[in-house]
């Protein structure tokens, strides 16, 4: 509980740049996670520079252009009713994530040889519910931290698809 509030006040004084680091911490995280439990590489075999690009990713794309569509969004859609949320999820789905997939999948596939039209797939079936979920039940605040550890699940599979032998 007290890392809890301790991430809570940091994220109250500087919620910027905890939230690009915490996108950068869980997107480095997701390929620990796939490295270590699913690829059972162990410590001596785990790539540490896969781990760093995966976080840099976060830090540098993912947490920034994420973080500040839920901005742009909230202010377009304001408040957090089941109809709010329906607006921004729909708004989101059809609108942000096509453009923002359009960059995002084309730098993961090139920096970890995956299929654009593979990750395209598996996306369009988790995200909807995910965002849905995300607009009406979590604050502003806390989206990003929350869509970033759905990632988790999500980078522990990309990572898998990207570096299985």
């Amino acid at each position: 509980m007290a890392l809890w509030r301790a991430y809570q006040r940091a994220l109250t004084v500087h919620p910027w740049k905890v939230q690009v680091l915490t996108a950068g911490s869980l997107m480095g995280l997701g390929d620990i996670i796939s490295q270590q439990l699913v690829e059972k590489r162990g410590l001596r075999g785990h790539q540490t520079g896969r781990t760093l690009t995966m976080a840099f990713l976060g830090c540098g794309f993912v947490g920034p252009v994420v973080g500040g569509w839920y901005r742009v969004l909230d202010r377009l859609i304001p408040g957090t009713a089941k109809a709010d949320a329906l607006k921004k999820m729909l708004l989101d789905q059809g609108g942000f994530a096509p453009c923002f997939l359009g960059c995002f999948l084309p730098l993961v596939g090139a920096l970890n040889g995956l299929s654009a039209q593979d990750n395209w797939a598996k996306l369009r079936q988790l995200w909807p519910a995910v965002q849905l979920a995300n607009f009406y039940l979590v604050p502003l605040h806390y989206r990003l931290a929350v869509v970033q550890c759905v990632a988790v699940i999500w980078n522990s599979y990309l990572s898998w698809k990207a570096h299985r032998l």
